[in-house]
């Protein structure tokens, strides 16, 4: 069981608009709001979409289908497409991650890389461009943070503090894109401080990132950032333990939605494939199982 006795003022969903959800995100997303409603916390409803090649406004409309269909609740955000757009896109916050960017390449803490994908073959980063020296304002070419063996500290609702360092696959992550966006990491540390978010639910496929994140925290002295709460769920998983990914037409909540499934059948298949000892029927499910 997870300690739940702490209130919490702020915790977020934080889909990402590459494509149709799947019912990996709704259980991400059930979790967060049953824990929101055991802990006081309200709801923000954060859209991560600067990877601008993938985004498409069909899938920020499934977004907001899926939760209402769902019944998941949120506070804070966008309501409809065009709120999204207009006051709530990531774009609108541009400013926020250049400062933040302008503050690495003040303190020197990034280097400019261009090695190609072929390159960088395997799950750890060899380094390559780490000490070449290449102008960070060189053309196609992405900001990496040069990494050191200092340790992060993680507060998690099951474990309490969790002392850790980088994983070998987090080496000298990425901060900008070769495209000129700034990064998963950089922008997701920025959003949370910006939000004034305390409590984090996400999977634990992304216990690295959330690693990354403290590091960085840590190098941006954003101290607010080493205050919030974490926990990592375990995935549902399709057969043969591989991880549901939004090109998995079956598992997507539209897919279901078209085939005349119900939310109370859209929670029941979420049960089945996590294991729950309780009928899932809502969000509200969940709390019994926290």
């Amino acid at each position: 069981m997870l300690n739940t006795t702490t209130h919490f003022a702020k915790t977020r969903i934080a889909p990402t608009p590459s494509g149709y959800l799947h019912l990996g995100n709704v259980l991400s997303f059930a979790l967060t709001a049953a824990l929101a409603r055991k802990t006081g916390a309200k709801i923000l409803l954060r859209i991560d979409d600067l990877d601008q090649a993938r985004v498409n406004d069909d899938y920020v409309q499934d977004i907001f289908d899926m939760l209402n269909f769902l019944d998941i609740p949120w506070d804070e955000g966008p309501r409809d497409l065009e709120d999204y757009k207009t006051n709530w896109s990531q774009l609108r916050r541009m400013d926020l991650y250049h400062e933040a960017l302008q503050q690495l390449e003040d303190q020197r803490d990034v280097f400019a890389c261009r090695c190609s994908r072929s390159q960088l073959q395997g799950n750890t980063y060899p380094g390559n461009c780490r000490n070449r020296s290449i102008p960070l304002d060189t053309p196609d070419t992405a900001w990496r943070l040069y990494i050191d063996e200092r340790e992060v500290i993680i507060k998690t609702l099951k474990d309490g503090l969790l002392k850790t360092q980088l994983p070998a696959e987090m080496k000298d992550f990425v901060v900008k894109k070769k495209d000129g966006y700034p990064a998963y990491q950089l922008t997701s540390l920025i959003d949370d401080t910006h939000f004034g978010v305390d409590l984090i639910v996400r999977g634990a496929d992304l216990y690295p990132s959330t690693i990354a994140q403290h590091y960085l925290a840590d190098v941006l002295g954003e101290s607010s950032f080493q205050n919030i709460t974490f926990h990592h769920h375990p995935l549902l998983m399709e057969a043969g333990d591989k991880k549901l990914s939004k090109s998995a037409g079956a598992t997507s909540v539209k897919y279901l939605r078209d085939q005349g499934k119900t939310a109370e059948d859209v929670y029941g298949e979420i049960g089945k494939m996590w294991g729950a000892e309780i009928e899932l029927q809502s969000f509200e499910s969940f709390i019994n199982l926290i």
